[in-house]
């Protein structure tokens, strides 16, 4: 299959729009902790001056546009006339058609639009099929890790897409989808596997937390208070060494769930304090190098936050992570343009094409 054209990207900036939001920019914390910057390995200092969205189409070369064009090429031939992504044990999830939906956009198409618009259009059918009247947006009988992750990237791509689809069904079912995620908020201010305000966790919290963002930035009514119970969660999952825990009864830091608790942050209108110069100083400490990590669980999990962090943190941050990130993921694509993943090759791809067109600043969500 020839590689459709990529499109050129605009630039928005993305901290312009957050003063537009003031029930969530005035959840800042505290000033940055100087102590913290300067214990983060192998990072220069930050420099202010640096326009990290006017700079960072540099780093996507031309072998990296080759990468992209044959990820969603790949990406494309796999998708289901319905609309579905997903093989083996993942076929028909809502999740990794969202991420494959995200990824579509990410280049530049919308819904109906662009080299790639009638996949995005045939993701939003999907997902849109299968939103419950309760808003619970879930294949029954699907194998997944977990409803509601799946639900939670759901919500997420259908509020990136909302503003340029015309479908009068979006916007309420997008409604449904985030009153189901306020409403299954637990008393922790986190969320787990099932909409039960049960237990939490830091991973499906970063899902529920990202989409509520998105449909806030596109204009879906979000209470203050979830977002503060959710801040006030994910600081107390943070341990003394800048990572995350998985719950708040289980202490142990890791890479993929601390990139999630750093976005976390980020999401929820946290964007300085000594929360986030910790998290960001761990995150370093896991810099790609090569094939380092090719045995790291979660590889593509991680790494889909671990990119929005450095993207949202800018200077130093992103210079050093998104060409190491860039080099690796080049040396592990597969001749017929695919990323293999535990969960499936679309999942690996959808990510993994994701983290490779940061730098076109798409997607309303990872808009600085």
């Amino acid at each position: 299959m020839t590689p459709r054209p990529a499109i050129a990207s605009h630039r928005l900036t993305r901290r312009s729009f957050v003063q537009r939001l003031p029930a969530w920019a005035a959840a800042a914390a505290s000033a940055v902790s100087g102590a913290a910057a300067r214990a983060a390995p192998r990072l220069l200092a930050v420099d202010s001056s640096t326009d990290t969205e006017r700079t960072a189409a540099e780093f996507v070369t031309p072998e990296t546009q080759q990468a992209i064009d044959l990820g969603l090429n790949y990406l494309a031939g796999q998708q289901q006339e319905d609309g579905a992504f997903g093989t083996g044990g993942y076929s028909r999830n809502v999740a990794v058609c969202s991420l494959a939906g995200m990824a579509f956009i990410s280049s530049g198409s919308t819904d109906g639009r662009g080299p790639y618009g009638t996949e995005v259009g045939r993701c939003l059918d999907f997902v849109l099929a299968n939103a419950q009247d309760d808003g619970f947006i879930n294949v029954p009988g699907s194998s997944s890790h977990g409803p509601m992750y799946g639900h939670g990237f759901a919500t997420l791509f259908l509020a990136e897409a909302y503003g340029t689809s015309p479908r009068a069904e979006l916007r309420p079912k997008l409604a449904k989808a985030v009153e189901l995620i306020i409403s299954t908020q637990n008393s922790e201010g986190g969320w787990r596997y099932l909409p039960q305000r049960r237990d939490a966790d830091i991973s499906v919290t970063v899902c529920q937390i990202m989409a509520l963002r998105a449909a806030r930035n596109a204009g879906l009514f979000v209470p203050r208070q979830t977002v503060d119970r959710c801040i006030e969660y994910v600081k107390k999952s943070q341990n003394a060494d800048g990572g995350f825990m998985y719950m708040l009864q289980s202490g142990q830091s890791a890479f993929p769930r601390s990139a999630a608790g750093v976005v976390a942050l980020f999401s929820a209108g946290i964007y300085e304090g000594p929360e986030i110069e910790k998290g960001l100083a761990y995150l370093m400490e896991h810099l790609p190098r090569g094939n380092a990590f090719s045995r790291e669980s979660h590889y593509f999990y991680g790494h889909y936050y671990a990119v929005q962090a450095m993207w949202h943190a800018g200077g130093q941050y992103w210079q050093q992570w998104y060409p190491a990130i860039r080099d690796e993921l080049l040396a592990r694509q597969r001749a017929d343009g695919s990323w293999m993943d535990s969960i499936c090759p679309e999942y690996g791809t959808a990510m993994a094409c994701i983290i490779l067109q940061m730098p076109n600043n798409y997607l309303p969500i990872f808009q600085r």
